[in-house]
């Protein structure tokens, strides 16, 4: 058995959670590798992602690796420290 964490990380959608098990994130459409979410969708905010992707996302260990919910990167996964210092979107 595996225990998951939800994280709620607003943002793409009011609704919006990434799930977090030590060593991974499954950040669904809130955080890409070097890029993020829509958040110009119904329901959706810039500010709200931003903050959630700072907030809650980028102060778990930097060795997380990061699981998107897409593939838009040159790889399909990353890692928080390598976002951190990466990502255009939230650098």
């Amino acid at each position: 058995n595996v225990e998951l964490k939800v994280i709620h990380t607003p943002g793409h959608s009011p609704g919006g959670i990434s799930l977090y098990s030590p060593g991974y994130v499954f950040t669904g459409d809130t955080l890409f590798v070097e890029a993020v979410g829509r958040s110009d969708l119904p329901g959706g905010s810039w500010q709200t992602m931003y903050q959630s992707i700072k907030e809650k996302l980028f102060v778990l260990p930097e060795d997380t690796k990061v699981m998107p919910g897409h593939n838009y990167g040159r790889t399909p996964t990353s890692t928080i420290g390598y976002e951190k210092n990466h990502n255009p979107y939230v650098h």
